[in-house]
Order: structure tokens, then sequence, then C-alpha cells
């Protein structure tokens, strides 16, 4: 049985992925700091495990321990949108949670390649590619990477992947999601997904709605096709009436 940990569970994506992977009957293991945050997901098949801890602050042995029997991992970590959320600490956030996964996974005496599947953002370029936004864009990412932290937390959690996992880890193949301006919706509708931002994400984005966005992860890790087309790289994803 796929059996999926996934951080960031109690989010407003993350919630939505939880559900989505449990409804195709994936066992979770949902990390979150109180377990009262998702006690209201419908889990009928009882294939949802709560683990409650700090993931900032949980040592590598025992994520590697939560870890065991996992074949997938899946963050949608994000900072809240509050003054502490932005420029409070942790400000590496997800890049420390990313780093920590591929360092427990290493621990891990895993028989398969687990995968990991990070959520991001249009705003972070593809620089394996590489991708070449406009002039415009790249001022206003220049701009933000000076006083918005969490766009750099994106960029540098990226980064662990593309640069330190890299495209031929013994242990981990991911693929980095990149949804566009994100929206709610309350059934997953037709999306598309492309190689690369086929719009400008600061002047011209388009919308992406969460459970599309769930519902894509949670596909990434059962579809092996999918999987196959999509790993290594930073795939975005649009509401189809969108584009």
């Amino acid at each position: 049985m796929n059996k999926a940990l996934v951080l960031g569970a109690s989010g407003a994506t993350g919630r939505l992925l939880v559900k989505s992977l449990l409804d195709k009957g994936v066992e979770v293991k949902a990390v979150v700091r109180k377990a009262e945050s998702i006690a209201n997901i419908e889990d009928s098949s009882n294939l949802l495990e709560v683990v409650e801890a700090e993931i900032s602050s949980m040592p590598d042995e025992e994520l590697a321990y939560v870890l065991s029997g996992c074949t997938s991992v899946f963050s949608c970590l994000g900072h809240n949108v509050s003054f502490k959320g932005i420029y409070g600490h942790p400000r590496r956030l997800v890049t420390d949670a990313v780093a920590k996964v591929a360092r427990a996974v290493e621990l891990g005496s895993a028989d398969q390649k687990i995968k990991i599947v990070l959520m991001n953002t249009t705003g972070n370029s593809n620089r394996d590619i590489p991708e070449k936004p406009p002039f415009s864009q790249r001022l206003v990412i220049a701009l933000l990477r000076l006083i918005l932290p969490p766009h750099v937390d994106n960029e540098q959690a990226a980064d662990v992947l593309r640069l330190q996992v890299g495209q031929s880890h013994e242990k981990l193949e991911w693929v980095i999601v990149r949804p566009d301006g994100l929206i709610d919706e309350e059934q997953v509708s037709e999306y598309d997904i492309h190689i690369s931002p086929i719009r400008n994400p600061i002047f011209d984005a388009g919308q992406t709605s969460r459970i599309n966005v769930a519902d894509f992860m949670s596909e990434l890790s059962l579809d092996t096709g999918l999987w196959t087309t999509w790993k290594g790289q930073m795939p975005v994803i649009y509401n189809r009436a969108q584009v």
C-alpha cells in the first residue's frame, strides 16, 4: 500500500491534499503542531495517522523513524500571512524542512526511491532549463528577494532538490509543483500542466485552485507515467478556464 508523509497538513492546501490522498486509498501520516488542527478531516477508512510535532525542531533520526514505510513525502509548508509569519522566525521553514527530509531519507533503509513533491510558486523560475522571464518580472522578483523572506525560502527550498539532491540520487526523486495565483474552489476542475509559466506571474497571473493543486500532487504519487513525465522538473499548474 502507498503511504505518504504530509508536511504542512493543516494548511489551506495541505488539508485538501490529505483528503485527496485518503480518498484515493493512500495511507497518510500528517505532521502538524496540534492534532486538533485537522481533527475534522473525514477518514472513514482509518488511513490517517496524525503526528503531532514541530518539523523545525524534530531531530533527523526522529523524522527518519516517522518516514519508515513511506513511499512519498509532500510539503505544503508555507509562512503565515502576518507580520510575524513573513518576517519572524523560522525564515527558512520550507528550506530547512526539505533538507531535513533529504537527510532523514539518507538515514533510512527504504527498498525503493522515495518521491518528494514540493509545493512552490510560479514566482520561482526553473533555473535548470533555464527560464527567461521578462525584465519587468525579474526586477520585481529581485525586489521580493530583498523584502519578502518567504520568497527566498521558496527559492532555496527548490534549490535543495535541484542542486543538492539532483537528478540521480540513490534514494530520492522529486517534483516541484508551481501553482499560479491560488484560489479556493470546492471541487476538482480541469487543469493544465506546463513545463514553464505561460503567463507573467507578477503582472498577468492566472489562477490555480488549491483543490486542483492537491489533486495533481496526489496523482503524482500514484500515476507512474505522470511521475516519469515530471520527475526532476518544476511543472506549472493552471486552472484550464484561465489560460
